[in-house]
């Protein structure tokens, strides 16, 4: 653990709180792709299939435990609650996350770090994490219509994602034999997508603006 590491865990759970709390207070998922919430929930299936056969920390249990159940709670809201999905915008959301989930899984089946069902489970996961974002700013671009909170949602994904990556530059440096290719590889691309969110992100927050992304 180091101050990166910990300061993505924090900004990675504050997006989801943020998102939470807009669901639950609201009771509106304007301008948030189920799609996204479907991917990100089978990122955290997938990829935390050891969570009750390895254990490293209580805090790493906690941490997987949170985002398992908030990212099913937040698809279950959007699905069935009877308020809030009737303000989810599926006309807008019609990006096929399925164009994302099958090469995922084809990738993960050749470039692996070892063919076994978790190791291959996992690295699809790490796949699909560094595209999920997709569907989502696809829809913020559609609707041009971006909430505070929705904004934030997305910054915080962004924001954690690239202290993530200055974690494992810190851990080479400091560690031995530290080299981890394909997750290296996937949260760079992950973070590159986010580019030009940022960049209109902090335009209307310098100029003091309501966030809007080009369509």
């Amino acid at each position: 653990m180091n101050i990166f590491r910990l300061a993505g865990d924090i900004t990675h759970l504050a997006s989801v709180l943020v998102l939470l709390l807009k669901i639950h207070t609201i009771k509106s998922c304007a301008g948030v792709s189920l799609k996204t919430q479907e991917l990100y929930a089978l990122v955290f299936s997938t990829r935390y299939l050891d969570i009750f056969t390895h254990f490293i920390s209580f805090y790493n249990t906690m941490m997987k435990l949170i985002f398992l159940g908030s990212s099913f709670s937040i698809v279950w809201y959007m699905r069935r609650h009877k308020v809030v999905r009737r303000s989810y915008d599926k006309e807008q959301d019609t990006f096929r996350h399925l164009f994302l989930v099958i090469p995922c899984v084809l990738l993960a089946l050749v470039i692996n770090e070892r063919f076994t069902f978790k190791e291959v489970m996992w690295t699809f996961s790490l796949y699909l994490e560094a595209v999920a974002i997709l569907p989502q700013l696809v829809l913020l671009q559609r609707t041009r219509n971006i909430d505070n909170l929705t904004g934030q949602y997305v910054f915080l994904l962004g924001a954690y994602r690239s202290l993530y990556i200055l974690n494992w530059v810190y851990r080479y440096f400091t560690e031995q034999h530290f080299v981890h290719w394909i997750t290296w590889i996937s949260g760079l691309v992950q973070t590159l997508l986010y580019a030009d969110f940022f960049y209109y992100y902090f335009q209307s927050w310098k100029n003091n603006e309501k966030l809007q992304l080009p369509a």
